[in-house]
């Protein structure tokens, strides 16, 4: 099953998408890398590592999710020091709580790692009304 990093400069928001992904997705490993150690704003090199560490442990590829700016700079170096020591793990553009929501219930269905990715992508161009 693929499983989800969810990279945000706010632990809080970082855990609302988990909520959310979970409440329609129980099943999907995820974990939330926001802030930083000391509960401030901004992405965590470690935090993000640990993460991808903890959900390769249980998943055969792993989409990784990223608000904005420097959570997808810190992914990617992440991404980048690890090489092929993961199951593959890819980062995704798309809406941070719809991607994740989208992709988590894609993934719950036992879908593939680009199936997954194309639904979180997808999410960018779903009208709310």
């Amino acid at each position: 099953m693929v499983g989800f990093v969810l990279v945000s400069h706010s632990r809080t928001l970082a855990e609302g998408a988990k909520e959310l992904g979970l409440m329609m997705a129980p099943e999907v490993p995820v974990e939330a890398a926001g802030g930083l150690p000391d509960g401030g704003m901004g992405t965590d090199y470690q935090r993000i590592a640990e993460a991808i560490d903890k959900v390769a442990e249980v998943s055969d590829g792993i989409l990784v999710i990223m608000d904005m700016g420097s959570s997808c700079m810190t992914t990617e170096m992440v991404l980048e020091d690890r090489g092929d020591a993961l199951p593959k793990a890819v980062m995704v553009d798309c809406p941070f709580v719809e991607g994740t929501v989208a992709a988590m219930v894609s993934a719950a269905m036992g879908d593939s790692l680009e199936t997954v990715k194309k639904a979180a992508e997808d999410a960018a161009g779903e009208k709310k009304f």
